[in-house]
């Protein structure tokens, strides 16, 4: 655990406080650096029920679903290596007989067309319905993970690991796990066509704030590519 992460948890602001909190799920997924050509995906699923609710007079909230999976992958080319997959906590003494199931992950791409897979290989009785809608949650953390590989490695260097954007071929290659995953990211979209054009890309939203925050100009940030 990173004391630099906060707590994740939904915000309050705008809920009724009135309203009876019944249930609460939550994931969260952690990325990590296994070595040189390993990312090592952490991913957890963890419903839980208030206080009192099932058991009169325990101040404590119940937990009824935690699973976990571990995914080793492969960079660059995003096949999953080893899996493991835990059901801690579950409702029923048979639940964690399906845990083995889920080393059929091992060969599989998780890049595009993993959901689907996953899905076909675990969906309704072919596997934990938590485990499996982890999984799913999981593969886009991959992705994102990416760049900020390519960042440390580059940094053992003294580069930056940030993409080449120089040749059309290049930025064309820097963006391909990106098209047409979102409607920013769309191949006929101005900002893929812009960046084709050899346009600068945006300094990200999140850069913008937080330099200014610390009093630095944003724009010093693509200086440092």
């Amino acid at each position: 655990m990173h004391e630099f992460f906060d707590d994740i948890v939904p915000h309050p602001d705008g809920v009724d406080p009135t309203a009876d909190l019944i249930h609460e799920r939550a994931y969260v997924v952690r990325a990590y650096r296994k070595d040189a050509t390993t990312l090592w995906l952490r991913g957890a699923v963890r419903d839980q029920k208030p206080p009192g609710l099932y058991v009169p007079g325990d101040s404590e909230p119940l937990t009824v679903h935690h699973m976990i999976v571990d995914l080793h992958i492969a960079i660059p080319s995003l096949e999953i290596v080893w899996a493991n997959a835990a059901l801690e906590t579950h409702p029923h003494g048979n639940c964690p007989k399906i845990e083995d199931h889920y080393q059929n992950l091992v060969g599989l791409s998780i890049a595009r067309g993993f959901t689907h897979k996953v899905r076909e290989l675990f969906g309704g009785p072919r596997g934990c319905t938590h485990t499996t809608a982890l999984l799913q949650a999981m593969a886009p953390v991959a992705v994102q993970s990416i760049w900020s590989f390519r960042v440390v490695a580059a940094r053992e260097t003294g580069a930056t690991g940030r993409p080449n954007f120089s040749t059309p071929e290049e930025r064309m290659r820097g963006m391909a796990m990106n098209i047409n995953t979102c409607h920013i990211w769309a191949e006929d979209g101005d900002q893929v066509r812009g960046i084709l054009a050899g346009e600068p890309m945006e300094v990200p939203v999140w850069i913008q704030k937080r330099y200014a925050e610390l009093g630095l100009d944003a724009t010093s940030w693509r200086a440092e590519d």
